[in-house]
């Protein structure tokens, strides 16, 4: 059976059924699809993504028109106290990817699978893939590798199940690297990075992150493909780019990697407000009067 993948396989427009026609901040009734990916892609239209964790935090970036987010096994580090992203379970990704998605009406719900939950073979991916997606509820799943992954990607496709890939830096990996190398440099790892792109792109993924890539071949990456290309520490020439959330937000301690941008500081926001409603309680000033039931 011949496979197309759904960027190649989009409707004529004038059939198709009304898309959001700006991925970031477009007003829809409906989830965005990853038709409508691959339309921002048609458009040269860049947008963003965010991990998500829980129900709370996904809600507010559903508000602020964030498209697409990604339950990530990065919950291992931020979230749940892991040294890496390998300890992380099938049971943990699907319980707070199924309040991820109770806590969005917008965005597309990428849900990531975990490691070993899909090297054994292209059965062992479907299997849990299928989980994530009946139990779960997401719209998607994500999973690293590219010509090693491209037998589990296509058989998820061909199943129903779209695809976003990871190549580059594989956190899962992260023992077999010995650390967090930029991937890519050199004339040899650079074919080999181009190879896995076109690998998974073949196999029918939806979009392909690209992960501690040197810019100028993530941009050569992303000009060869026909599906969006997702950036994360790989420059600015990438359809999309990706930020775990706790990083983007300021909630991180210690050293963040050199591509995370913050945009707030909300360790100290949240330290703060901590120390404030302590001091209010040791000095007897909470719970006040119009804070008490008579």
């Amino acid at each position: 059976m011949t496979h197309v993948s759904p960027a190649r396989n989009l409707p004529d427009s004038s059939k198709a059924a009304p898309a959001v026609k700006a991925l970031y901040g477009g007003k829809s009734s409906r989830r965005v699809t990853v038709r409508d990916i691959a339309a921002a892609k048609e458009r040269g239209e860049r947008w963003p993504m965010l991990t998500a964790y829980d129900a709370t935090t996904a809600s507010v970036f559903d508000e602020a028109g964030i498209p697409v987010m990604l339950v990530g096994d990065s919950m291992g580090n931020c979230h749940l106290g892991y040294e890496s992203t390998v300890p992380v379970t099938m049971d943990e990704v699907t319980i707070l990817a199924a309040a991820v998605v109770r806590g969005t009406s917008r965005a597309l719900i990428v849900g990531d699978l975990p490691f070993g939950a899909y090297q054994e073979g292209a059965v062992q991916a479907l299997r849990n893939a299928t989980r994530l997606v009946k139990e779960a509820g997401v719209g998607a799943v994500k999973l690293e590798g590219g010509e090693r992954s491209a037998h589990q990607i296509e058989l998820l496709v061909r199943s129903g199940i779209p695809v976003m890939a990871h190549v580059g830096f594989t956190p899962q990996s992260v023992n077999a690297y010995g650390g967090h190398p930029v991937q890519g440099r050199g004339e040899e790892a650079a074919q080999q990075l181009l190879r896995d792109a076109k690998a998974v792109q073949d196999a029918g993924a939806f979009a392909v992150v690209l992960e501690l890539v040197p810019a100028e071949l993530a941009a050569e990456v992303t000009r060869s493909l026909h599906i969006p290309t997702v950036g994360i520490g790989a420059g600015p020439d990438c359809d999309a780019q990706v930020l775990v959330w706790t990083d983007m937000a300021g909630l991180t301690g210690g050293r963040v990697p050199r591509f995370v941008k913050q945009y707030a500081d909300l360790r100290r926001t949240l330290g703060d407000a901590a120390r404030a409603f302590a001091d209010d309680v040791v000095g007897g000033h909470y719970p006040a009067e119009e804070h008490s039931y008579h």
